[in-house]
């Protein structure tokens, strides 16, 4: 098996990367090297459960502080070098300093009365790229990501041929009591067992392909349904899809994170869909009727004489689902644009002459106003 790399070079930051930079560099990385993106190609597949690997602890605030104090032991059911927690102590014979003061001053660490009660998995995120009308409207979608997942081959037990037994040393406890001689005072503190590292369980014969630990990372791939109405950068909750539980504990969650792609017309505030629609210089002034785009096709607008460039039209109903009652819908809002035609003929510039010289004799009311107030100001 190839050596793991440093979480902080397989993302590619520095130890003191801002949450923000690591989520930013995991995002990158991910869409480098996602399956979908690269299908048959093991190494991208490996680099993705790599770098899913290294967010997944990286992003967690206390899973980064045990990885930056103790390593991949800290944090990785997978990793096999060492005893487990066991190795934490680095006070030579003193052990677990913060035990030893713990039990002279009353405190201390709680003991955990069964090592092998049932622990519910931990929660691990995804994201999603959707549609606009996706987002909208909702719709399914597969979702690849990294999870940890009962070894298939012994079913979770660690143990190749099914064998497990309570461990000699603790006798199931998982915990042992240890004395300590401190400035002539002998105090008694209680460790993680050496022998079981805290499982209360000791198996003869580990399992080669989770090497004893009962649990594996893998990809998986889940359909998900994704709600109607939901906004980018949302998250939502797919319960029982994440991190396998311990000692028959129930799977954690999968958090899935929305990214609604931008839309060639559209545009969202909220639950409403604004557009901006152009029209002609004769169809503002005389009126007309015409087709403006909606999330559910085309719908015929009634433009009345003399609309002016800005005006806004709503369109009730026409807007976006609410997430949390898809009965409920807002509207669509169209703006209107008059556009000033660029390449005129001959004939065209001399009808517009006519008809910008029948005006002088009549400005209309807001060209009149402004000039009016330009005289008196000069005036």
């Amino acid at each position: 098996m190839a050596e793991k790399r440093d979480y902080y070079e397989v993302l590619g930051v520095k130890k003191d990367a801002s949450a923000e930079e690591i989520k930013k560099a995991y995002r990158k990385k991910a869409m480098q090297y996602h399956p979908d993106r690269n299908p048959d190609n093991k190494e991208a597949e490996e680099k993705f459960k790599e770098v899913g690997e290294a967010y997944e602890v990286l992003s967690n605030e206390e899973k980064r502080s045990r990885y930056d104090q103790f390593g991949f032991q800290g944090v990785d059911p997978n990793f096999s070098g060492g005893s487990g927690f066991g190795g934490f102590g680095g006070f030579g014979d003193f052990g677990d300093l913060g035990d030893i003061f713990g039990s002279f001053f009353g405190g201390g660490r709680s003991s955990r009365s069964n090592p092998n009660a049932p622990v519910r998995g931990e929660s691990v995120g995804a994201r999603i790229d959707v549609t606009f009308e996706e987002a909208a409207f909702g719709c399914e979608k597969e979702v690849a990501y990294q999870r940890i997942e009962n070894c298939g081959a012994c079913h979770g037990s660690g143990s190749a041929d099914g064998a497990v037994e309570t461990c000699s040393r603790c006798r199931g406890s998982g915990q042992v009591r240890t004395q300590q001689n401190f400035m002539g005072m002998t105090m008694q503190s209680t460790a993680v067992c050496p022998q079981c590292s805290g499982r209360g369980k000791v198996i003869k014969t580990p399992c080669n392909i989770c090497k004893g630990k009962g649990k594996v990372r893998r990809t998986n791939r889940f359909t998900t349904k994704i709600p109607a109405g939901i906004d980018n950068g949302q998250s939502y909750r797919e319960p029982g899809q994440g991190n396998a539980g311990s000692n028959g504990g129930p799977s954690g969650d999968l958090l899935i994170e929305v990214m609604v792609k931008p839309h060639k017309y559209f545009r969202r505030d909220g639950m409403e869909v604004l557009c901006e629609v152009p029209i002609s210089f004769a169809q503002a002034a005389l009126g007309a009727k015409i087709d403006v785009p909606t999330l559910e096709g085309s719908y015929s607008l009634e433009i009345p004489e003399g609309t002016q460039t800005g005006r806004v039209f709503t369109l009730p109903g026409r807007g976006i689902p609410d997430v949390r009652n898809v009965r409920r819908r807002g509207s669509q809002r169209v703006t209107v644009v008059v556009e000033t035609p660029t390449k005129l003929t001959r004939e065209q510039k001399e009808l517009l002459e006519k008809f910008q010289d029948s005006l002088e004799s009549e400005k209309t009311p807001k060209i009149k106003k402004f000039f009016d107030n330009i005289k008196d100001l000069f005036d």
